[in-house]
């Protein structure tokens, strides 16, 4: 049943995905989170496949993730950084991805600074391509784990207010989330400063305010991002301090939502800035639950993908 909904070798990101191949996927992921609620559980389904981790920004969460998920299914996986790679030397992407593949590998997993490095290694070599973040364009493996995490609190997302506080403008985070829960049904609200969030991207289906009041209200879920310093060449705020004060998720700003609203973060978390640490913290917070749900996330999308490709 499950490839019938999937015969994707690779993912690039959730603008072209449907809700089938979605669900399929996360779907997926719950069987493999039960496996993972066993201690030391470890499947064979990827036994003797070689995965590639080539990572050319840093990343902690979306890395480990990745290793462990092809642990637990068996593979043997390599990472790679920018800084121990060729490419300190010179070598293109294209030449980088040639020799991995020459080398043997079955998967590359690859998070580049560039927009669409992904989609260009894919209609490069012929392995499954994982987008674990393309510049400021899409990170589909943390929306699905996301939408995963909210699936698991809130039930069908169909009708469910979700909304997405903070740097809006270079956050692949945002966008690709705007993707996958649109087609679960959910609205989904962009909220921060004019200059992180402009209007254009109602365009994309999104209700866009600069309101936190009216962005906190009612939601059935809070996603919090960073302010993402590495892809600005200028501030588009005054200050942090002033960001905080006006958009930062404090004590006093939580008396907004209602009772049952789910507090979330992809991280890395700027404590103080974007959110108060007894936020982070506290019982509605889903921080170190989407952590933990993207490890399931991971092993669905590696074993669909190398399923998919050995079926071609």
């Amino acid at each position: 049943m499950e490839m019938k909904s999937w015969s994707r070798k690779s993912l690039l990101g959730l603008e072209d995905m449907n809700r089938e191949e979605i669900i399929c996927l996360l779907d997926k992921a719950k069987e493999f989170q039960k496996v993972l609620s066993q201690k030391g559980s470890v499947l064979d389904l990827l036994k003797g496949k070689r995965i590639i981790n080539l990572f050319m920004e840093p990343s902690t969460r979306t890395r480990v993730a990745f290793e462990v998920a092809a642990k637990t299914l068996s593979a043997d996986i390599i990472s790679i950084a920018e800084s121990s790679s060729s490419l300190t030397k010179g070598e293109t992407l294209r030449d980088t991805a040639l020799n991995i593949q020459a080398l043997g590998a079955d998967a590359i997993v690859i998070r580049h600074s560039s927009p669409g490095s992904a989609l260009f290694l894919s209609k490069t070599i012929d392995v499954p391509i994982i987008n674990a973040g393309d510049g400021a364009h899409e990170h589909p493996s943390q929306a699905l784990l996301d939408i995963f995490t909210l699936r698991e609190n809130l039930g069908a997302l169909d009708g469910k207010k979700i909304t997405i506080l903070g740097d809006i403008l270079f956050s692949r985070v945002a966008r690709s989330n705007l993707w996958g829960l649109k087609k679960l049904g959910a609205s989904v609200t962009f909220a921060g400063p004019s200059t992180l969030v402009p209007e254009g991207f109602e365009k994309l289906g999104a209700k866009v305010t600069h309101n936190l009041h009216r962005a906190l209200e009612n939601a059935d879920a809070v996603m919090l991002l960073r302010i993402q310093h590495e892809r600005q060449s200028s501030s588009h705020f005054p200050s942090l301090s002033e960001y905080t004060k006006i958009f930062g998720l404090s004590s006093n700003q939580e008396k907004i939502l209602a009772n049952k609203t789910l507090i979330l973060h992809p991280g890395p978390i700027n404590r103080g800035v974007e959110i108060d640490s007894t936020l982070a913290d506290c019982s509605r917070s889903l921080i170190l639950e989407q952590v933990s749900n993207g490890v399931a996330v991971r092993m669905a999308i590696l074993y669909l993908c190398c399923m998919s490709f050995d079926k071609k």
